[in-house]
């Protein structure tokens, strides 16, 4: 659990592995530090400050310099807020237990150009669900303005069900409800295909493996740049994503128990990760 509950040593599991994570800019693990963050990021044209052992999108900012001001999105930003907002993430403000935490920047993402109909704010992400190794189920969460451009359904993102098989979107909900089209801009969501869906399976299965836990949510961006990158694992991923697809994981997660029954609790199912991506692909097709 500590590998997934803190995004910094998401991070480091990720890229021993060789798997592709955004970049890290700093870390503040003090308030002496916080207060010197500013002036190391005079540099970077936008970036991503966060909470490294946050849930749920709480503490999340996504800043840019503007003529030499901070925004957020069109709210200024004072350099006392920033330190202020930075301050309470090291308190622990934003943690999952109340403790102690610390406060790290990231770049910010660019958005596939294939989603700028859909998404006005924010970077999408890809949630999949991992069981045993076997990718189960998957949606896109797309970022809107009520959840001021961050990916997380608590706070008002677009979870879009997608066909393991093709990648495709199909039905999305919004604060638990059916929406059709994107609330920001009007374009219809079903029918869009994620770009690169192989490597965001391959990236989120081959996560997941470094992890030792049976049940894992991996959120897979693909930045316009670089491709699929892990953003972070979760080890206790909501359920929504049944919402979004209009179908339970139970029947999923119990026909891969059903098909191994030998397995150690938490073990994984024997294969390759192309092995277990097409098994994940079949029981989709097999449990819509």
């Amino acid at each position: 659990y500590p590998l997934v509950d803190d995004k910094l040593a998401t991070k480091e599991l990720c890229k021993r592995a060789g798997i592709p994570v955004p970049r890290l800019i700093a870390v503040a693990s003090t308030h002496h530090e916080v207060r010197g963050l500013l002036r190391r990021l005079r540099d970077e044209p936008a970036f991503v400050l966060k909470p490294a052992r946050g849930a749920m999108g709480n503490g999340i900012l996504v800043l840019e310099w503007r003529d030499e001001q901070l925004f957020r999105g069109a709210r200024h930003i004072s350099e006392d807020d920033f330190v202020y907002h930075a301050a309470g993430i090291v308190s622990g403000l934003y943690s999952l237990a109340g403790h102690s935490d610390e406060a790290m920047i990231e770049e910010k993402l660019e958005i596939d150009p294939q989603f700028a109909r859909l998404v006005v704010d924010g970077v999408p992400d890809t949630r999949v669900i991992v069981y045993r190794g076997v990718p189960v189920m998957a949606m896109m969460r797309l970022p809107t303005r009520l959840s001021e451009g961050r990916a997380n359904l608590h706070q008002g993102a677009v979870g879009a069900g997608v066909e393991l098989t093709t990648g495709r979107l199909r039905y999305a909900v919004q604060r638990d409800r059916q929406v059709i089209s994107s609330p920001d801009t009007g374009t219809v969501i079903a029918g869009f295909e994620i770009p690169y869906f192989d490597v965001v399976l391959e990236c989120a299965v081959r996560a997941t493996d470094e992890t030792g836990l049976g049940y894992v949510g991996a959120d897979v961006v693909v930045d316009a740049r670089y491709g699929p990158v892990v953003l972070e694992l979760n080890a206790r991923p909501g359920l929504a994503i049944q919402l979004a697809n209009r179908t339970g994981l139970r029947p999923r997660l119990e026909f891969i128990d059903a098909s191994h029954p030998d397995l150690a609790v938490g073990e994984r199912a024997p294969g390759s990760v192309a092995d277990r991506i097409e098994m994940g692909r079949r029981i989709a097709k097999d449990h819509p």
